[in-house]
């Protein structure tokens, strides 16, 4: 029979103010008294510092900053604990009037040992590579709009237009001789140049970040399952599994809704009970797919075109948008939990938007090296739709499905 085995409760709690390039510790006992540092220590003796003073014995706490998970990936085999906290959730760090970096320290060991403190999720390595290039890809794309903006300014001030059909083509690089032959000064003519470099290269950045989201999409099997919903192409479905991480640790859609701040604020006090706007906790760019989603679908989903259409006179577009984009959230934690169609699927759009995705993530990357037509037939099997679905509509072609291996 198996021994039980049982970890020791921590006898020192260790509060860290971390900053770029130190941090300083100081320690408290389950009593809250002073018993280690304070200490400061440049970052880069972090891991000399860890194996001298810490143990097993240490519970360890740090607020969330530009290096907190670096601290956490080298803290965690030899220590007790590490929980990262919300720099508002602490309070008594925050706003106290005289902050020192020792005094943040020992605030964080002290309610630390109170045990009233707790900490944000930790997202696996993986995750946060995902997420960092989601952001990345993000970054270049506001980099190459703010250099149209004011390449498109120029031509305002100036009364100029783009003599071409289409003016989204005067930012190609072919136009950029059209540029240079602008009656502008030498030093608009310099600016205008740095706009139109900067374009080139965040679009390229974008293309290549694009590429290895599109490999990461075609290889991981949950993204079909959100790609079924309106709205969800690969960026978006990307996007809200960085973002979510894993789905498991939302007991159900409610906790998931709070995640994103997609839930009202609430005041119940005495008499007086009121909802208010959206909390927008959350993470910001969750709730930005969403209203993406939700923006798709009230145009060409019939279901929640029609919910759409029930709610805006009363709440307001916008307001509208929203209340779908929550309910779609709903939509995303049952697909991701139990696998399985949205409850207002379309068997046809479902298969469309497979069949979309195949090529978007590059037929020759899908599992199992499947045909687009196959890979679609495949993923409306694995959600038991779409049996009756024969063709696709595509433009002026039909494609024909391969027959559907699920029973009758």
């Amino acid at each position: 029979m198996l021994q039980e085995t049982s970890i020791s409760p921590p006898t020192r709690f260790i509060g860290l103010d971390i900053h770029k390039q130190y941090f300083v510790a100081v320690g408290v006992n389950s009593q809250k008294e002073p018993v280690f540092g304070p200490q400061t220590v440049p970052v880069y003796r972090l891991d000399e510092w860890i194996r001298n003073h810490l143990s097993q014995a240490d519970a360890v706490v740090l607020e969330m900053t530009v290096n907190s998970y670096l601290f956490y990936d080298c803290l965690q085999p030899f220590v007790h604990s590490v929980i990262i906290v919300h720099p508002p959730d602490v309070g008594l760090v925050t706003r106290v009037k005289v902050k020192t970096d020792r005094k943040a320290a020992q605030s964080l060991a002290e309610l630390h040992a109170a045990g009233v403190l707790h900490g944000i999720w930790v997202p696996p390595r993986e995750v946060r590579e995902l997420r960092s290039l989601v952001a990345h890809r993000e970054k270049m794309v506001h980099m190459a709009t703010r250099a149209k903006n004011r390449l498109a300014t120029v031509l305002h001030r100036n009364h100029l237009a783009y003599p071409g059909e289409h003016p989204s083509h005067m930012y190609h690089p072919d136009a950029r001789e059209w540029w240079e032959q602008l009656p502008l000064s030498q030093i608009e003519k310099l600016r205008i140049t740095a706009d139109l470099e900067t374009i080139e290269f965040a679009e390229r950045q974008v293309k290549v970040a694009e590429e290895a989201l599109g490999a990461y999409a075609a290889k991981e099997q949950r993204v079909p399952l959100l790609v079924q919903l309106p709205g969800c192409g690969m960026l978006n479905a990307i996007t809200i599994l960085a973002a979510i991480g894993t789905i498991s640790r939302f007991e159900d859609a409610k906790h998931l809704v709070g995640y994103a701040g997609l839930g009202t604020s609430v005041h119940n006090s005495g008499m007086t009970h009121r909802n208010g706007r959206i909390t927008k906790a959350g993470r910001k760019d969750l709730r930005s797919a969403l209203v993406s989603m939700a923006n798709n679908a009230v145009d060409y989903h019939p279901f929640w075109k029609k919910e759409f259409e029930r709610i805006s006179p009363r709440l307001g577009r916008s307001k509208a948008i929203v209340a779908i984009a929550r309910r779609l959230l709903v939509a995303v934690w049952h697909v991701l939990t139990k696998e399985e169609a949205d409850r207002h699927a379309v068997a046809v759009d479902v298969a469309r938007a497979f069949f979309a995705h195949a090529y978007r993530v590059g037929v020759r990357n899908l599992p199992g090296k499947q045909s687009a037509l196959g890979w679609t037939r495949s993923q409306l099997d694995r959600l038991r739709i779409g049996r009756e679905v024969q063709r696709i509509p595509w433009g002026s072609k039909q494609p024909l499905l391969p027959p559907s291996q699920q029973k009758k």
